[in-house]
Parts: C-alpha cells; sequence; structure tokens
C-alpha cells in the first residue's frame, strides 16, 4: 500500500492544524511498516521543508505556484490533486478539505465544526472557503477522522456525515513537551520580564478564545500577578485589543504574540494557573500541555473540553464572571486541590501520544486499501 499525506499545511502553520500536520507526518513514517509513505506540497518559493521523517519520500512541486492551483480547485474542480502528487492508494488532506482526485482513496481530518456553529468567530475568507466546500468534501471522503467524539457528533449533526464514514483519533502530545528544570524557567522570566506570578492563556488571539472575557475576569481578582497571553495575532482581534486598552490593569495584561516552541515548556511550568475559557474547540492541545508541565488547570465546559480533559481540569459551566472569578481564585490558594489537578492533570495527559494517534490513522489507511 502506498499513501500520500499532503503537509502543505505544516509548511504554511505554526499552529493547530499545522501542528497536527507535522506531528502526524513524523509519527505515520514510524508506524507504516512495509508500507510507502509520500509526502506531498507545493513548493514554487523554494523554500523547502524543515522535516523529513525516516522512511518518508518527499515530493514537491515547484514549477507552479501551490496558489493558482488552489484557485484552480476552487473555481473550476480541477487538476486533480493526483496530478502533481503522483499515484497513491489512498490521500490523506489533514485540513479540513479534499481537493478533487481522479484515483485512490481518500481520508480528510476535520478537526472541528466552529465555523458552523460561530460563524462569526471566523476570518471572512476562510469561512467562505470551507462553507463552500465542506459539502463536497464529506460526500467524496471516503472516511473523516476527527480529532475528538465531539467533532464526530458536530459532523453528523451539522452534516449528516454516515457514522461509519467518522473514525474518532483523538490527537497526540509533543513528547518534547515536558515539566521544564529551574534553569529554564528563571531563564524565560529573565528574558520575557515574567517576574511576578501569572495567569497564563496559550492560543491565537481571535474571537473564539473569548479573551475579553478572560480580561473581564482578571479585572475582578485579588490577584497580585499579571494576565499573560500567548498568541499570535489572528483575525478580528479589534476587540481584545480594546478591551486590554480600557482595562485599569492593562499594564498587569501581557500579550505575548510570538513564543519559541523551544520556551513553551517553561511558560506552561513558570505559570500560576492556566485558563481557557475557549467557546468551542474541537480538541484543545494547550490545557493538556499545561498538564504535562505540572499546572492546574481551569478551563470552559465547552465543545470537546469536557471529553478531553475529564476530571483533571476544574470545568466551569457558562461564561458568569463571578463564578470564574471563584474557581480560579479557589484553585490558586487551596493546595490541596491544586495538587489534587496536577496529579490528574499528568495522568490525563500522558494518555495522549501521537505513537497512538500515528498507529490508529495508519489503521484507517490499511480498512481502505483492504
Amino acid at each position: 500500500m502506498h499513501v500520500c499525506l499532503d503537509i502543505q499545511s505544516a509548511l504554511a502553520q505554526r499552529a493547530g492544524v499545522g501542528r497536527y500536520t507535522r506531528m502526524l507526518a513524523e509519527h505515520v513514517a514510524a508506524a507504516r511498516g512495509n508500507d510507502a509513505l509520500s509526502l506531498f506540497y507545493f513548493d514554487f518559493k523554494r523554500r523547502g521543508c524543515d522535516f523529513q521523517p525516516p522512511g518518508a519520500t518527499a515530493r514537491a512541486v515547484r514549477w507552479l505556484p501551490g496558489r493558482w492551483v488552489q484557485a484552480a480547485w476552487k473555481f473550476a474542480g480541477t487538476p486533480p490533486f493526483d496530478w502533481f502528487a503522483g499515484h497513491a492508494d489512498v490521500y490523506h488532506f489533514p485540513n479540513f478539505i479534499r481537493p478533487p482526485l481522479s484515483r485512490g482513496r481518500s481520508v480528510v481530518t476535520i478537526h472541528d465544526a466552529a465555523f458552523l456553529r460561530f460563524p462569526e468567530t471566523i476570518e471572512a475568507k476562510n469561512y467562505r472557503y470551507l462553507s463552500r466546500r465542506i459539502r463536497g468534501t464529506v460526500d467524496r471522503a471516503d472516511a473523516v477522522i476527527c480529532v475528538s467524539a465531539f467533532t464526530a457528533r458536530e459532523l453528523s449533526a451539522l452534516l449528516q456525515v454516515p457514522h461509519e464514514r467518522l473514525r474518532v483519533i483523538p490527537s497526540g502530545l509533543d513528547a518534547r513537551m515536558r515539566p521544564p528544570d529551574e534553569a529554564a524557567l528563571q531563564s524565560l522570566r529573565q528574558r520575557l520580564g515574567l517576574d511576578r506570578p501569572y495567569l497564563l492563556a496559550v492560543g491565537t488571539l481571535e474571537p473564539r478564545k473569548n479573551y475579553p472575557f478572560l480580561m473581564d475576569v482578571f479585572d475582578r481578582l485579588d490577584f497580585d500577578g499579571d494576565l499573560v497571553i500567548a498568541g499570535m495575532r489572528g483575525w478580528k482581534t479589534e476587540g481584545i485589543f480594546a478591551r486590554r486598552e480600557a482595562s485599569p490593569r492593562r499594564e498587569r495584561i501581557r500579550l505575548l504574540e510570538y513564543v519559541d516552541d523551544r520556551d513553551l515548556p517553561a511558560l506552561y511550568g513558570a505559570a500560576a494557573l492556566f485558563v481557557m475559557p475557549s467557546l468551542y474547540e474541537g480538541f484543545g492541545f494547550p490545557p493538556l500541555e499545561a498538564m504535562v508541565c505540572g499546572v492546574p488547570v481551569v478551563a470552559a465546559a465547552t465543545g470537546s473540553l469536557p471529553e478531553v480533559l475529564g476530571d483533571a481540569a476544574h470545568l466551569v459551566d457558562g461564561f458568569d464572571a463571578e463564578q470564574w472569578t471563584s474557581a480560579i481564585t479557589r484553585m490558586l490558594a487551596d493546595q490541596d486541590q491544586r495538587q489534587l489537578f496536577t496529579a490528574r492533570g499528568r495522568s490525563r495527559a500522558a494518555s495522549y501520544t501521537w505513537e497512538r494517534t500515528a498507529a490508529l490513522t495508519w489503521d484507517v489507511y490499511r480498512s481502505l486499501s483492504a
């Protein structure tokens, strides 16, 4: 069997889908056994691919811009993806949408249905792209991988995807995400000027993360420390920056728009608490990463978070600022509760491995080629 994995999103995006694609590529290469794996991407600007898993072959098209091909797919439904990627038995598209194919079976990973449930929180051009092409994708894909059972239920309810084509395969956590040592903590604090205790949130600056509400909660807290939000600037960010400017504690609200992946364990590990009041998640990497690094988590009981985090986080129903203030205050003050959730968190996070994700994904490929 020959599998072709589209890795374009791993080269274009650092977080979310890009991280999923990169980690999946690295680990399915090890899970392939005697099967063949090729990694395909467009590389007109000749930037290359900065990772090459052993056992996988890379195939790049450099004579034609990928955006031209994507425009042709969007408006004309041609040419077929396999004209560029070459022959394979199974093609896997990990970024929501299946392009046209003339042969082979296809797998698509759909990470969430936020663009259907909360279209007002999505970047306009991305909403148009997804909403126009998602129906053709779920109709033509032979298997749809969902990163949580919650996402599978959403696709079944909103797009009527048959249950037999939905495969629930949770994502994994990077094994390099581990509790930092004291030297790493001190170095990070010094370089970023984090000389006070801080609450931490991690994720792209965009409406779905609900950061203005988090600032409302922070303004109510009796907490002699900072609120640190680490995430690249995304879309519809005006409300986030306006809310920060309006805060009487705005000097204590730190927006770190870029943090190197190598610094993330220390950023998590030095936090007093990780908080995630997200409106909707299809999986939820950051709270699990915080758990790995030994930090207790307070999160919204929304989307996939109850499923993914289980009893290892303090989950808050709804978005009442007083309720969130109470939950955070208790978690900061109650040492027994902190120790309980820290221990549960480490155990919970340890169950999410990319080795397991890759093995289950390769099982999907084999089921389609049988």
